[in-house]
């Protein structure tokens, strides 16, 4: 998944084993005179997050820039899902530390998860930075802000369990323009054994539908044509009129949002599979401008392995749920996560993971070996007994399964005529134009007169194992 803008920079090392990994660089938007730089590493939700704060900064007089060198700010929004991640992080906080010898009035800020998880490690035994902000705690950096410019430390990871940016405006870093992120939910209540995310984003917690409508109808006003809802888990979105006592579910916010303009797109993620229900299902089937693709990580394909990671339902559950979008909704893209390698785990457990990917036909996946996370669940309960070799050579096979679906799945591609929103210009060639189906495959064609933020109809001639190639048709 790589996005070309210049101003942000997208690396999926998932068929390398590596976490998903992002970097965002905020374009100039002002002429004020203090500017901040930030990157964001993650899941979509860091990147969100860092739009709001990005829209918080502007409140009092910073603008953004590309040039980490004439920042007066440098902010790290940080993920924590892997060691790996964690050291990305530490080797970005490094440069940025040799940055200060040059320019010794510049602050330092960690964000996000890490920050959250690592708390006064990073400011009193590592000293790399100035600022240590929870996801949380956004609201509070204009304070930490001065705190820190008056030398002392500052420092804010409390975890709520009401904010949710409602009322924030964010400011769109590095946009196409035709997509954005909207924020629906904060946090987790499921507690899976291997994660740290209840840990490091507190408790669920659902925003307002009105705002939520409010900012998906402002991006549509704007020339936006797709809003992606995200949530730590979609699924379980649920708020409750104070005045009325009605309630809004998922399925009921899915509908709401449909029905704000057919010119729309609306997808979603993330989902846990136990909480999709067929009433969002036949939602996605009723509206064709909600999209029929959704990712639902399985994680594992062994019972035995899905009750240790504690993901509340066993393996002919899930393949049951499949089947169900399947019959619902026939020209379903299901995308998935795997976690190769975790504790305990057999060879024929492992092998239960190739045949569900099988049985499932997964479009595409996220694929990661098992890191043991400190404080997790797993990590107090179960041995990391599955050596560094093994993890690798598992999520190997899984890597080389998923390519041969998704090349039997973009093979079926062929011939069929795809309604598809254009988003940028190929990376590899001005004159040709990508976008995305209903299905979220990318395809890219020949430009001739077609505009970016429009709708085509492209008949699918050729395909790789990623992309669909076609031509515009009438």
């Amino acid at each position: 998944m790589y996005n070309d803008n210049p101003t942000i920079k997208n690396i999926d090392e998932s068929k390398q084993g590596d976490a998903f990994f992002n970097e965002q660089i905020a374009t100039n938007t002002s002429d004020n005179n203090k500017k901040f730089y930030i990157e964001s590493y993650g899941c979509q939700m860091n990147f969100s997050d860092s739009e709001i704060v990005a829209s918080i900064l502007s409140d009092i007089g910073y603008s953004s820039t590309r040039d980490m060198e004439e920042s007066d700010l440098i902010l790290i929004n940080t993920c924590s899902i892997r060691e790996k991640a964690e050291d990305t992080v530490r080797k970005r906080l490094r440069i940025f530390d040799k940055l200060k010898d040059n320019k010794p009035g510049i602050l330092v800020g960690v964000l996000g998860c890490m920050a959250e998880r690592l708390k006064k490690k990073l400011l009193e035994q590592e000293k790399l930075v100035d600022l240590v902000v929870g996801p949380d705690a956004y609201r509070e950096l204009p304070n930490l802000i001065a705190t820190a410019e008056d030398g002392d430390k500052g420092i804010n990871v409390f975890l709520s369990r009401e904010e949710t940016y409602a009322n924030i405006n964010p400011v769109r870093l590095g946009s196409n323009g035709v997509t954005a992120f909207v924020t629906i939910t904060r946090g987790c209540d499921n507690m899976c054994s291997f994660c740290v995310v209840p840990f490091t984003r507190g408790r669920e917690r659902s925003r307002d539908p009105f705002s939520i409508l409010a900012e998906c109808k402002d991006l549509f006003d704007r020339g936006f044509r797709e809003v992606t809802l995200l949530g730590q888990n979609v699924d379980s979105y649920k708020w409750e009129n104070p005045d009325t006592k009605e309630n809004v579910d998922f399925a009921d916010l899915l509908e709401m949002t449909a029905k704000i303009n057919s010119d729309l797109r609306i997808r979603f993620s993330t989902s846990h599979p136990k909480d999709i229900t067929d009433k969002v299902l036949f939602n996605i089937s009723k509206y064709e401008n909600i999209c029929n693709y959704i990712h639902l990580p399985v994680q594992s394909g062994n019972s035995n392995i899905l009750k240790k990671m504690n993901r509340t339902y066993d393996r002919e559950w899930y393949i049951n749920k499949i089947n169900r979008i399947y019959e619902i909704i026939p020209d379903c893209a299901i995308s998935s996560d795997m976690i190769a390698g975790f504790c305990g785990e057999t060879e024929k457990e492992h092998q239960d993971t190739l045949s569900i990917m099988e049985l499932a036909k997964y479009s595409m996946s996220y694929m990661f070996f098992y890191s043991e996370r400190p404080n997790t669940l797993a990590h107090k309960k179960y041995e990391d007994d599955i050596s560094l070799e093994i993890k690798k050579r598992r999520l190997n096979e899984i890597i080389r399964l998923q390519q041969q679906l998704s090349y039997q799945h973009n093979k079926k591609e062929v011939g069929k005529i795809h309604k598809v929103l254009i988003e940028k210009e190929s990376k590899k060639s001005k004159n040709d134009l990508a976008g995305r189906t209903s299905q979220n495959k990318m395809v890219v064609f020949p430009r001739e007169e077609a505009k970016i933020g429009t709708y085509v109809n492209v008949k699918i001639n050729d395909f790789t194992t990623a992309t669909l190639k076609g031509e515009l048709v009438q």
